[in-house]
């Protein structure tokens, strides 16, 4: 195997194995029927012979960095195909890694969590995972030939330090209050907007999923951080934030945009385009649908979980989120219902 595929991560954690069969979280053990309940199968449950005609693109337009910029005008039609194309895949191949880190977490976590009806669940998730990561790559090999761009410097750094963490509360955070978040807004919004139909398809499937594991982080995290000691709720706070930054900042697909010819002054400006624009109201697309999923959810999630301390909010408001922004927030009720 390539090395460059594949890297090393020391882990240090404890394992309990709870031998408690009785039911303590009837809540969590109703997430857990609902996981059972809603599994699905890449190889029979999406229509792999749909073709993905990549002379449309994959994306909609108006998530393409630099988007309606001067250096996206001054594309031919045949140009920003080819860029979509190319910047799509290098998303979904950061959404590809993330499922991969994810599935590693998980498991990771059924070892971790302290009580039978949290290892349950977790290891559905388990599941869950192994399947994004099944039908990403699928998508990828199968239907874009094969462009699966390296993972980038933010979701290797989040991902290495949630897999040598050894306090479980940490790992939860991260993966489930966090970085699901992102991909719950993420897959919302492409499934909402994307060019291509069989994407579509397959991130409604995802979405579903993603929904229930948002779920675990609300039901597992507020007696644990209620009983932190000082030291580790300061520490909770500063990697949450931390991995809020690295999930929202630096994700630039300059390989993307290396791949199609750009030079580098015209790469420099695309990165001061996207700076602009998600500054002002012009990057609609991004602002309306994805931003909004995400920073409302992300203060509604931190409040549900009693995360969202003075040191918590200040942290956000140091990456642009504002701690008292309004939104829809996670109906856990949907979830926890069978």
């Amino acid at each position: 195997m390539n090395d460059s595929a594949q890297h090393l991560i020391e882990t240090r954690f404890e394992t309990l194995f709870q031998r408690d069969y009785s039911v303590h979280a009837p809540d969590m053990r109703r997430l857990y029927e609902n996981a059972k309940r809603d599994q699905w199968n890449v190889s029979k449950d999406i229509d792999w012979s749909q073709p993905v005609d990549l002379e449309k693109g994959i994306f909609a337009d108006g998530l393409i960095d630099g988007y309606g910029s001067e250096v996206w005008n001054k594309l031919d039609p045949a140009q920003q195909r080819e860029l979509n194309v190319e910047f799509s895949c290098w998303r979904l191949s950061q959404l590809l890694h993330g499922e991969e880190g994810a599935m590693l977490a998980c498991s990771q976590l059924v070892d971790m969590v302290p009580s039978n009806d949290a290892k349950f669940f977790q290891s559905t998730q388990v599941v869950d995972e192994a399947r994004h990561t099944e039908v990403l790559s699928r998508y990828l090999l199968e239907k874009c030939g094969g462009r699966i761009y390296p993972m980038s410097r933010n979701i290797k750094l989040l991902f290495d330090f949630l897999l040598g963490q050894g306090k479980w509360f940490i790992k939860t955070a991260g993966l489930q209050l966090i970085a699901e978040t992102f991909a719950v807004g993420l897959f919302r919004m492409l499934a909402e907007t994307s060019i291509d139909p069989l994407l579509r398809t397959i991130c409604k499937r995802i979405l579903a999923d993603e929904s229930r594991h948002m779920g675990f982080s609300i039901l597992g995290l507020p007696d644990m951080i209620a009983s932190l000691s000082p030291s580790d709720m300061a520490e909770l706070e500063d990697f949450t934030a931390e991995a809020c930054r690295l999930v929202l900042r630096g994700q630039f697909a300059r390989e993307a945009f290396e791949k199609v010819g750009f030079s580098a002054g015209e790469i420099k400006q695309v990165e001061q385009t996207r700076v602009e624009q998600a500054k002002s109201n012009d990057y609609a697309l991004f602002r309306q649908v994805f931003r909004r999923e995400m920073y409302t959810q992300v203060v509604a999630n931190l409040k549900k979980v009693g995360l969202m301390t003075p040191h918590m909010a200040d942290n956000l408001r140091k990456i642009g989120i504002d701690p008292n922004v309004d939104g829809r927030a996670y109906s856990l009720e949907s979830e926890v219902t069978v």
